[in-house]
């Protein structure tokens, strides 16, 4: 599913994907917005996602 998403002051063209064994959506990270964002396995991520 076509997605924007935002975290922090990065905003993105995406797309989500549902995941049946977990049953939830995935949203993927690029690099780029992980290393300028300074996002971490340790860091709490606020998202916001528009569909």
């Amino acid at each position: 599913m076509k997605a924007i998403a935002k975290i922090g002051n990065s905003q993105w063209e995406t797309a989500i994907w549902f995941d049946t064994k977990h049953k939830t959506y995935l949203l993927p990270l690029k690099a780029e917005i992980r290393k300028k964002e300074y996002l971490g396995t340790d860091k709490e991520i606020r998202t916001v996602v528009w569909i």
